[in-house]
């Protein structure tokens, strides 16, 4: 690849190498701040590159792959290129990594313990776990959770966020910078809301978790208490390493949902939602 940026996230070394510099260069100012990988060394390796030499010049469109890739995966726009790096690099490791169990979850953290957010897209976690960061809890993540193996402690991975469509008005509300855009992407509008310094700082620093929730937005307010072995079928289909790992995986998540209380809450805003977090939480 032509150009070419290494970045360190929680446990995962990236290097992303694409046939434009654009991309990037707007990865590596997204970016700024991160630590390189230890020892120069990345874990996973995208790739973007055009489908045909003249891709790359004429009605340029980004293709994604690295390590690991979907063949029937479809181009992106040039201007999307960023995009397209953010993608590959959550591609890499859903395919990929097998060091933890991965939950498709948002986490933050807060006097030592960890609150997890699991649900489908739109049901509002990324944007609650935002909105949480930015009033006292630390931001560990919004699209995985990485949960060990060996003791089921959470450990960082505190990419930019990833906000949709009205998240991106919700938290520019509540005074968080949202950017850059990027407009008409396979999921409408989506824009990137950076972690605090706080949270890069304290990426090595691991902590156990003590609430699940699955939050679902736009619904009238309610709390359902969830049975363990519900949080467990619904957590194997939001893990996208769970089969690969077979009994590892099997063990550290019988013992997530054996430890550690899961709800389901709806609401109607965010605000609600904040609410609803912080008052479970403090019953926790």
């Amino acid at each position: 690849m032509r150009h070419a940026h290494a970045v360190r996230v929680g446990p995962v070394g990236f290097r992303v190498g694409a046939a434009w510099r654009a991309p990037v260069e707007a990865l590596a100012a997204l970016y700024e701040g991160y630590p390189e990988p230890e020892g120069a060394i990345p874990d996973l390796t995208v790739r973007l590159y055009p489908e045909r030499p003249w891709r790359r010049w004429l009605r340029p469109s980004v293709a994604i792959s690295g390590d690991y890739w979907l063949p029937d995966a479809a181009p992106l726009p040039l201007e999307q290129g960023l995009l397209a790096a953010e993608m590959g690099m959550n591609l890499q490791v859903a395919l990929g990594w097998r060091r933890h169990l991965l939950l498709h979850c948002s986490a933050v953290e807060r006097g030592g313990r960890v609150l997890l957010m699991s649900g489908a897209s739109g049901s509002g976690k990324s944007t609650l776990a935002t909105l949480l960061a930015m009033n006292g809890w630390r931001f560990l993540g919004d699209e995985f959770a990485f949960v060990s193996l060996e003791d089921g402690r959470i450990h960082p991975f505190p990419r930019a966020a990833s906000l949709k469509n009205q998240a991106i008005a919700a938290v520019r509300q509540a005074g968080g910078t949202v950017g850059p855009v990027i407009e008409d992407t396979p999921k409408g509008r989506i824009g990137y809301w950076r972690p605090p310094a706080d949270a890069l700082a304290r990426m090595a620093e691991t902590a156990p978790p003590a609430l699940l929730l699955f939050p679902r937005f736009g619904f009238a307010e309610a709390v359902e208490p969830m049975a363990p072995s519900e949080a467990f079928m619904r957590l194997t289909q939001a893990s996208t390493n769970y089969v690969a790992l077979g009994e590892a995986g099997f063990t550290a998540l019988s013992r997530l949902v054996r430890t550690v209380p899961a709800l389901t809450i709806d609401y109607p805003d965010s605000a609600t939602g904040m609410a609803l977090a912080e008052r479970l939480w403090s019953e926790a």
